[in-house]
């Protein structure tokens, strides 16, 4: 069970992270294809990854088991920077005294199953080469799993957002928290998650950073290290009929379909997220065309629809912001 507890001045301290982070990620992403708990909900995706991993993903094999313990320098506070270029580079400047701690953790785990690879104590002594070979696997890994997906992982991340959103209008960090449910229980001034290991974080003032993510599994995720800006990585509810697809030609084709004002219309109304209902009140219609309509659209790419109790929440994705400012963007 993991226990964050919260004081008065932590509840005015809690954010949202705006944008996927790439290297939670990428350590997600890769620790999913050979997890035993990985959902049937990813499995095209598994195909399509799968065969793109080569001789560059061997060092995080070793750096990121399955279970247990990751080092929290593959991790660290991007302090907003959500580029892949930077977040590297801030793995890379990592001192030599952490890559030592946190190798020295890994080392210990009682879920690793080979012992860690000569390789990795040149990387704990902060060697040139070692640091490069380390750069260059996350990119390989951000290349192969994440980067011909990544406007549609952050559309899925956008989409979360938007439903957060509405939980702080309606009910302030109260609502927030409590709208996590069931993955994140709020028992104030404790914020509660099943977790593999008996935690408990005390945030003392340092507020907490809830960082959406894409590839997390069922139950959230944070930094071993308590002295570390205080992080809880959540699995997102994943949109209704998603599926992860290069990008390619295909979104051409489905954009045929795209006409009548209608469609415009919808595109209009969900920049800042609407539900079937309204959508239906603003322009007119019924609910049953709504979501014909948003179906065609889903399809296309240009918006993403996730349910949240009775309703369903329909926002924009990039594409569709870009077509509405009459301008595709560039993949």
């Amino acid at each position: 069970m993991l226990r964050v507890h919260f004081t008065a001045d932590d509840l005015t301290r809690v954010r949202v992270a705006a944008a996927p982070d790439p290297l939670w990620e990428i350590t997600n992403s890769f620790q999913l294809p050979i997890s035993k708990d990985a959902p049937l909900l990813f499995g095209q995706w598994r195909k399509l990854v799968r065969p793109r991993m080569g001789r560059a993903h061997s060092l995080l094999a070793a750096l990121l088991p399955p279970r247990g313990y990751s080092p929290d320098f593959l991790t660290p506070d991007l302090q907003g920077f959500f580029d892949l270029a930077s977040a590297v580079e801030t793995v890379l400047g990592t001192p030599r005294f952490r890559l030592r701690r946190d190798l020295a953790l890994l080392a210990a785990s009682t879920h690793r199953l080979h012992p860690m690879p000569p390789s990795t104590r040149a990387l704990a002594e902060g060697e040139p080469a070692a640091l490069r070979r380390l750069g260059a696997a996350l990119q390989a890994q951000h290349h192969s799993a994440l980067a011909p997906f990544w406007n549609q992982i952050w559309a899925h991340v956008d989409a979360d957002r938007a439903i957060r959103a509405r939980s702080v209008l309606d009910g302030g960090t109260d609502g927030l928290l409590e709208g996590f449910r069931p993955v994140l229980r709020w028992h104030p001034p404790v914020l509660e998650a099943d977790y593999p290991v008996e935690r408990n974080v005390y945030l003392s003032g340092r507020g907490l950073l809830l960082q959406p993510s894409f590839f997390c599994l069922r139950r959230p995720v944070t930094v071993a290290d308590d002295t570390l800006t205080p992080v809880l990585v959540y699995p997102i509810e994943h949109t209704l009929g998603w599926a992860l697809q290069s990008t390619g030609a295909e979104g051409d084709a489905s954009l045929a379909a795209l006409i009548g004002r209608t469609r415009a219309a919808i595109l209009e109304n969900v920049v800042m997220g609407a539900t079937t209902g309204e959508l239906a009140m603003r322009l007119g219609i019924s609910g049953a065309a709504v979501s014909q309509h948003t179906a065609v659209l889903r399809q296309a790419s240009l918006l993403v629809s996730v349910r949240r109790g009775r309703y369903v929440l329909h926002t924009g994705t990039a594409t569709g912001l870009a077509l509405l400012d009459g301008v595709r963007p560039s993949v």
